[in-house]
């Protein structure tokens, strides 16, 4: 008899609590494997601990990434509920390059129409990013920023060879700058998108042939 073997497991990494709640709050149906989510805290460097715990479980050991949440924009003209499939992130330490990124963009069209998704580079920061530090970034060529995807990419890379992706939701743009997320309609329009993005990374994660050890 032929027996198939386990599929890889799927871990789907935030950092805030109210990311969590918009992540466990959404359809979880139609996942291909087992699926955990991880809530790492704030910054890079809890991302890359938390990261690094997880993955050296035995029953993660081959998990494919997507670090998720929320973004700042970077990009004249992005609104809050806008998405970023991140090409790659990248921070002073690493450059990660992106899995499957055309298939994320098809799938969240398709769950989300009429919501614009932006594709290019992801850069990692240590802090909030506001005003003038925008444009700096800007001029690198990233499209968005945020805390935590390129420590969370780098690490699960770090760990073992595996698919990963990075998906945010624009909570604010050059324009339109939040204080604190959920705030104001921007971070409950964001909010809402994030509770809709799950069926895209099943999708994703089913399409992935996954290796092996």
């Amino acid at each position: 008899m032929n027996v198939q073997p386990a599929p890889a497991p799927l871990l789907i990494a935030c950092a805030l609590g109210i990311e969590h709640l918009a992540l466990r709050s959404g359809d979880r149906g139609g996942a291909g494997g087992p699926v955990t989510f991880v809530r790492t805290g704030m910054g890079p460097r809890a991302a890359q601990r938390s990261l690094t715990r997880h993955l050296a479980r035995p029953a993660l050991t081959d998990a494919a990434v997507v670090a998720t949440g929320f973004c700042a924009g970077l990009a004249p003209g992005m609104h809050p509920g806008d998405l970023v499939v991140a090409e790659e992130t990248r921070d002073p330490h690493g450059t990660v390059p992106c899995v499957a990124t055309e298939l994320l963009v098809k799938e969240l069209a398709r769950l989300l129409p009429g919501r614009t998704v932006h594709t290019g580079p992801l850069t990692g920061s240590d802090h909030v990013v506001r005003g003038p530090e925008r444009s700096a970034l800007r001029a690198t060529g990233a499209i968005a920023v945020d805390m935590e995807s390129a420590a969370t990419l780098l690490s699960a890379v770090t760990a073992g060879e595996r698919p990963v992706a990075a998906v945010r939701v624009v909570v604010d743009t050059p324009e339109h700058e939040l204080v604190r997320i959920g705030t104001v309609r921007g971070g409950i329009s964001a909010f809402r998108v994030l509770r809709s993005v799950l069926p895209a990374y099943f999708e994703w994660h089913r399409s992935l042939l996954l290796p092996r050890r």
